[in-house]
């Protein structure tokens, strides 16, 4: 059987279901990724006499294709936040980025090291792997796209609701500051047995405050030029009305790179990016078309991450896991993650109901198969402690990907549609909460 014909195929369907299936799924209980999950699990089940993908044998690949879905679903999500960059505006978000990440993290690092016996620089690593909130299959509880239903009389403040403007400005942000703590698992196990502590600052000074700082800078400075760039007129050739939205995705690749080649952390910088750009003209109607393009582009390589997690799924991915893995990853996504959002959010004015489902959709996702390949493929000789692991963490870290995705897959549609209800329902309606506590 000619492969290459079968490639072409697979990835035509998954292209033609990344267009159609939105629009099925729309008020179903079910998701996309779900979806292709499930096609790609089918599909690499055939005798097609196609390659079964390994994320740990070829972990360059799997880190370069994660990492560029991750960066334009960054553009994407700062792209569709119309709120005012406020420190109290944006409150919400620097509780679960300053409390509830940390203990995210944490938690599973002492959950490793202490239940599955880990090494410590493992533990820390399986910790920061988990801890960010996918922007790629988190789309279902992000904000509403940009200009969508704006009220000219409305501040930007108030266009989205407190949930969807939290965690999507939370996936945008985290899955930039996992980084540092990545940097930290890979030092950890290069200095293990090393008498100085020389290391640690080293750490924070180039893994924390420098490659933090250039992803802000150089995040906020290419916004501003790709702004001035976009807006300075109208479009009016036919070419370039064909070519509408697709500054986004160039800004994307060019705020990365450049990111990256000064070593900041590009992650940060494109969503930043995307910030700056979407408040240089807030109300202009241009950026649906950016954000749609964006999207578009998304959407179209998810699938075929998607369909290849299948893939690997079929092919023994979870071979490794024991049990007490499999209850660790369920303690993962039901209880660390939701328990360490409700401590982050206390003292908040948020409803207690609105609190819990910011808390609980925490959507694990392809940001950590980035994280994990990352590490990985980084990781030498001095960091042989990391590689040792490299079959188990893959196993232990799709499972909890793959537990995320049916579960917040199966209940975000349902949920969001029932605190969408409440919260535009008039006030004394049954099932309207107005008590923060």
């Amino acid at each position: 059987m000619a492969v290459y014909e079968v490639i072409l195929t697979l990835v035509g369907l998954a292209m033609f279901g990344a267009v159609v299936l939105p629009r099925v799924l729309a008020d179903e209980p079910l998701s996309f990724p779900i979806i292709y999950v499930a096609a790609g699990a089918i599909l690499f089940s055939l005798p097609l006499g196609v390659e079964i993908p390994d994320p740990a044998t070829h972990g360059d690949i799997a880190k370069r294709l994660t990492e560029f879905v991750v960066i334009i679903a960054l553009m994407g999500a700062g792209l569709k936040l119309d709120r005012p960059f406020d420190w109290h505006a944006w409150s919400n978000t620097w509780r679960l980025l300053g409390v509830t990440m940390l203990l995210t993290i944490a938690a599973t690092a002492l959950l490793g090291w202490g239940v599955l016996g880990m090494l410590l620089p493992t533990a820390i690593l399986l910790g920061a792997v988990v801890a960010p909130t996918d922007p790629v299959l988190a789309s279902d509880v992000q904000a509403s796209p940009p200009t969508e239903a704006v009220d000219e009389e409305m501040d930007p403040a108030d266009q989205e609701g407190e949930i969807r403007f939290t965690l999507t400005s939370e996936a945008g942000l985290n899955d930039g500051l996992a980084f540092p703590f990545t940097h930290l698992a890979i030092a950890v196990a290069a200095a293990t047995g090393a008498s100085s502590l020389e290391w640690v600052g080293e750490w924070f000074l180039v893994h924390v405050l420098y490659e933090i700082t250039v992803g802000i800078v150089i995040g906020y400075l290419a916004g501003r030029v790709v702004a001035r760039v976009i807006f300075r007129g109208p479009v009016t050739t036919q070419l370039g009305k064909v070519m509408e939205g697709a500054e986004a995705l160039a800004a994307t690749l060019f705020t990365y790179g450049v990111t990256e080649l000064l070593n900041g952390y590009g992650f940060i910088a494109v969503f930043v990016a995307a910030l700056t750009l979407r408040h240089y003209e807030w109300r202009h109607e241009y950026y649906e078309a950016l954000h749609d393009y964006a999207e578009m582009v998304e959407r179209i390589v998810m699938a075929a991450v998607l369909v290849l997690f299948g893939g690997v799924i079929v092919g023994g991915l979870f071979a490794p896991l024991t049990w007490v893995e499999v209850v660790v990853g369920l303690v993962l996504v039901f209880v660390v993650r939701p328990v360490a959002g409700l401590v982050g959010l206390v003292g908040t004015p948020m409803p207690w109901k609105e609190r819990i489902v910011v808390s609980s959709f925490g959507i694990r996702g392809i940001g950590s198969f980035y994280y994990l390949a990352f590490a990985l493929t980084e990781a030498g000789f001095e960091e042989r402690q990391l590689l040792v692991a490299a079959e188990v963490l893959w196993a232990l870290v799709g499972f909890v990907v793959l537990t995320s995705i049916v579960v917040h897959g199966v209940s975000v549609n349902p949920v969001m549609n029932w605190l969408d209800h409440a919260r535009d329902a008039p006030s004394g309606e049954p099932g309207e909460d107005q008590s923060p506590e």
